[in-house]
């Protein structure tokens, strides 16, 4: 059987934009509700955006011209929809790319130096690495991805060889209930990247058949690199979990999480250039200046003033953001179908309430975090 690598390719962009801060972060909340609760969290979450991505990619392929959410949300919903999409992407994607050079500098710092005395430095070269890249464009996209998405996997059975003996069982079986709904931000934070589904398409050009098993099978991959990194982080260290959870845990667990920060802020920082550019019909390197050096100022900000924490921040933007953006494509599906003027191809085929369904989830879930 031939090896596909366009499917590979797409299946590599979804999954280094979706995996990413989310290794430092659910542990850390799930350890605080317990294992199972959190297990259970993110089945229910993560099952709810793979159908909610899985409509998103038909309203893509509905769609002739390229466009990330906002210019979709114009077409389909009017320019208000379009308004509150771009502004939603704007701040979900500038508040990501601050959580990822607070944990990315961090994490090198403590790599290279055992402190985190050097975290501004490393998030600085961090950015001037990224920024790059992301100039460079798709091309540089698809190649780091692909090789991001074989390196997590070669580390991640490194660190289930070397730990698994270490976990505690009297670890996963503990629970708060009172800490039950904490984990509900962080985990849509760690699943949501509905923009890494237009980013796909663009990786798949001409080859948009693929676009639906590129999404099943890299939230597949996704939601069970979490729940197994989860399980030995969560059993080794119990309610002693660090917030950020690989810094404390050894080389392994450090470079994975290093790994996995860097593709999927390398991802929405593409994703944010291409709002600029297919969206909002700036030139090149306007769209790269706006996606690259703003959140690196409101970084810096917030740094030195030490105005929010890393869980704080991907609790906050998956809670807020998540909720917003996927009711926003659970409203555009429904307008896709019938002024959509391209034929898909294929279409998601659940009763219609199901959209409803999705979007009551969306709403409990932010309640829930929001009581948390």
């Amino acid at each position: 059987m031939k090896f596909n690598w366009k499917l590979f390719s797409g299946i590599a962009t979804m999954t280094g934009m979706i995996i990413g801060a989310g290794f430092l972060g659910m542990p850390y909340v799930i350890a605080k509700s317990g294992f199972f609760i959190g297990l259970i969290l993110t089945i229910i979450i993560g099952f709810s955006l793979m159908t909610m991505k899985l409509y998103l990619g038909e309203v893509l392929l509905r769609t002739k011209k390229t466009h990330q959410l906002p210019g979709l949300a114009e077409i389909y919903l009017g320019k208000w929809g379009g308004r509150i999409m771009f502004y939603s992407m704007l701040f979900g994607i500038y508040l990501s790319s601050i959580a990822y050079l607070l944990g990315e500098g961090e994490s090198l710092s403590y790599l290279f130096f055992g402190s985190y005395n050097y975290s501004l430095y490393f998030a600085f070269g961090l950015w001037v690495l990224v920024s790059g890249f992301v100039y460079q464009g798709i091309r540089v996209l698809k190649k780091g991805a692909s090789i991001g998405l074989i390196l997590v996997g070669v580390i991640l059975v490194l660190i289930v060889v070397f730990f698994l003996g270490s976990i505690k069982t009297e670890n996963l079986v503990s629970y708060d209930l009172d800490n039950a709904f904490v984990p509900i931000g962080v985990i849509m934070f760690a699943l949501m990247g509905f923009s890494a589904v237009p980013e796909a398409r663009r990786a798949l050009l001409r080859n948009e058949k693929l676009l639906k098993k590129s999404i099943l099978i890299a939230m597949l991959i996704s939601m069970s690199v979490y729940i197994i990194f989860t399980l030995i982080v969560v059993g080794y260290k119990g309610t002693q979990t660090p917030p950020i959870a690989t810094i404390l845990l050894g080389k392994p667990f450090i470079l994975l999480g290093i790994l996995t920060m860097f593709t999927a802020y390398f991802g929405s920082t593409m994703a944010m250039r291409d709002i600029y550019r297919f969206d909002s019909g700036y030139k090149k390197f306007k769209a790269w200046i706006l996606a690259c050096f703003i959140p690196f100022l409101l970084f810096l900000v917030i740094y030195l003033f030490d105005l929010a924490n890393f869980v704080q921040i991907i609790g906050f933007t998956g809670a807020i953001f998540g909720t917003l953006n996927g009711i926003m494509v659970l409203l555009m599906v429904r307008k896709a179908r019938k002024i959509g003027k391209r034929k898909p191809e294929y279409k998601v085929k659940l009763p219609s309430w199901i959209i409803w369904i999705l979007m009551a989830v969306l709403v409990g879930g932010l309640v829930f975090e929001l009581l948390g």
